[in-house]
């Protein structure tokens, strides 16, 4: 017996009515257009999803003259392969700016930066999400040079570098996790940090010393090049931190691997983690829930940074006012037990 059963695709009408609004909403809401709150906005979006509804985006974007493609691309830095798809921070955001970009109609290809010059001229699309910029990025140039509007996830290098960025709220994010780790009974928190040309390690360094000349306490950094091999030289600047006379009693890095790094060198100087060290870093690993002991991370939520960047590209692309054109994205602590100090009376003499 065969199930007389077809599927049949969600219609706009079917996505207004599960959301509650009027279909002109719904295409407003999944085109980037009309002026709608943001609660509307992502209420249309969650019903687009849960109904399985795909805007026809060919046929939308030729009917305004446009191709119904959004680029995405990371920085480079010179000749050096950076394994983007490896990193956790930047697989979940470009997962989740493809999950939005297809929830709004269109469609999102990841496109290499050191792609050459011709490509990036004539690869017909609306505009581009660039993660990372630098100041030393030929593809800003070219871009403008097509007129084609490009959003970043990260801070410009400079104030007019791009039509509008997405990132992580740096500041609050650091903040909360020194809070954790003065919670935790740390009063000298070290901080390795990288030698880069991009915001990321500007931002931290800012809001950290901050911090310290708050909190009257020591300023611990050591710097490391962030390239060609930053796993081995984090897990000397974390040595070097170690070293110091009186020793920090937290370290924590602000790299995916960092937690590894930071335990290896802990390990190294004979420390116990969490007993005589606490370490934390801001990574996205799943891994460092089976780590020992497991560290305590903080996320920067890439996936919500996707979803934010797509859905500012398409505000900018089709001239929505009122867009507010920098988005800060909450960052969540996620504690472990590399922060957890043991109580006094339980520890070994």
């Amino acid at each position: 017996m065969t199930s007389s059963r077809v599927w049949r695709r969600p219609t706009l009408d079917a996505v207004a009515a599960w959301a509650g609004v009027s279909t002109a909403t719904v295409s407003n809401a999944l085109n980037g257009t009309g002026r709608l709150s943001e609660a509307t906005r992502q209420r249309v979006l969650a019903a687009a999803g849960e109904l399985g509804y795909a805007p026809a985006s060919t046929a939308r974007a030729l009917a305004r003259g446009a191709t119904g493609v959004l680029g995405l691309t990371m920085t480079t830095y010179g000749d050096l392969p950076v394994p983007y798809t490896e990193i956790p921070f930047y697989a979940h955001l470009v997962l989740a700016a493809m999950a939005a970009a297809h929830q709004r109609g269109y469609l999102l290809q990841v496109m290499p930066n050191s792609m050459s010059p011709w490509m990036w001229l004539n690869t017909p699309m609306d505009g581009v999400i660039h993660v990372g910029p630098r100041a030393d990025d030929h593809v800003r140039s070219l871009l403008r040079e097509r007129g084609i509007p490009m959003v970043c996830e990260g801070r410009p290098p400079e104030a007019h570098w791009c039509d509008a960025w997405v990132d992580a709220d740096h500041d609050t994010g650091l903040r909360l996790l020194l809070d954790h780790l003065v919670d935790s009974g740390a009063r000298r928190i070290g901080l390795t940090l990288p030698v880069h040309d991009d915001a990321y390690p500007h931002l931290i360094a800012d809001a950290y010393r901050t911090w310290c000349a708050e909190q009257g306490v020591p300023v611990l950094v050591e710097e490391y090049a962030s390239m060609p091999d930053y796993f081995t030289a984090e897990q000397e600047a974390a040595a070097r931190l170690l070293d110091h006379d009186p020793r920090p009693d937290a370290v924590l890095g602000v790299y995916s691997d960092s937690g590894h790094n930071i335990l290896a060198a802990a390990r190294h100087h004979g420390l116990r983690v969490p007993r005589d060290l606490l370490v934390a870093c801001v990574s996205e690993d799943p891994d460092y829930a089976t780590t020992t002991p497991p560290v305590t991370t903080l996320s920067l939520r890439p996936d919500r940074t996707g979803d934010a960047a797509v859905d500012l590209l398409i505000a900018v692309i089709n001239g929505r006012a009122g867009v507010d054109r920098r988005r800060l994205v909450q960052p969540v602590l996620i504690p472990r037990r590399s922060t957890r100090r043991p109580s006094r009376d339980t520890r070994r003499p």
